[in-house]
């Protein structure tokens, strides 16, 4: 049985010993045994949980990541199976959205929603439902200034333009990609000021961002089959 030395693991995984010792306080890397001279001893299945947890790390956070291992050590390999896969639904319902919104920047015209075009004005609800966006976060956005709807003079209730709907779903592509709020302001501007080449370019840099984060959950979720196979879970 191959052992390896703290430094030996950390110097492959481009870390600190002590960020070993932070990983095995969160109680997600088996008890490691001790040499005559109390040094860790650190063996394949530990490093295969240690590669495993700083991918998964780095593809879905750290949050993620401790549900993923609590489920393995338990031997719950398909529960830890959906919890990633529901995070790549997450992220593709994020791409969807994004691709959604480059087709509207590319045309300014809205399309037409089951042959029927948005109207002029809109209420929340049917913005919500357009977008996918919960009202309770419209209602946020507004709040903290990222645009000002319309107020119908006889019952003072929010009414939306397809100009509204535009930059909602812009504000819901970037939120967890590029900016964060405090940043939306001169983004969404942009839109205001019939910018669009600008919004384009960062919604397909969002685009790309996005991308990247596939591609750092693909490898997480690779890192987590060979952590099974290492424990003959699959």
């Amino acid at each position: 049985m191959t052992l390896y030395r703290p430094i030996d693991i950390a110097r492959e995984l481009k870390i600190s010993t002590s960020a070993l010792r932070h990983y095995e306080s969160w109680g997600l890397v088996p008890e490691p045994e001790r040499g005559d001279n109390g040094y860790r001893l650190y063996t394949e299945v530990h490093l295969a949980y240690f590669r495993c947890l700083r991918a998964l790390f780095f593809g879905f956070g750290s949050d993620v990541a401790r549900t993923v291992l609590h489920h393995i050590q338990k031997q719950e390999m398909d529960a830890a199976f959906w919890v990633v896969n529901h995070q790549q639904s997450l992220l593709y319902e994020e791409k969807v959205t994004a691709d959604h919104t480059l087709k509207l920047l590319e045309n300014m015209e809205l399309p037409s929603i089951q042959q029927t075009k948005l109207k002029k004005y809109m209420r929340i609800g049917e913005v919500a439902d357009f977008t996918g966006v919960n009202p309770s976060a419209i209602r946020h956005w507004e709040k903290e200034g990222l645009f000002t709807s319309v107020r119908n003079p006889e019952n003072g209730y929010r009414l939306f333009t397809p100009t509204h709907v535009r930059k909602i779903l812009l504000i819901h592509t970037l939120r967890n990609t590029v900016y964060f709020l405090d940043h939306m302001k001169e983004y969404v501007n942009a839109i205001e000021q019939q910018s669009v080449g600008q919004a384009k370019r960062v919604t397909e840099n969002a685009v790309l961002q996005i991308n990247e984060r596939l591609r750092k959950q693909v490898t997480g979720i690779y890192e987590l089959v060979a952590l099974c196979r290492q424990l003959e879970l699959m």
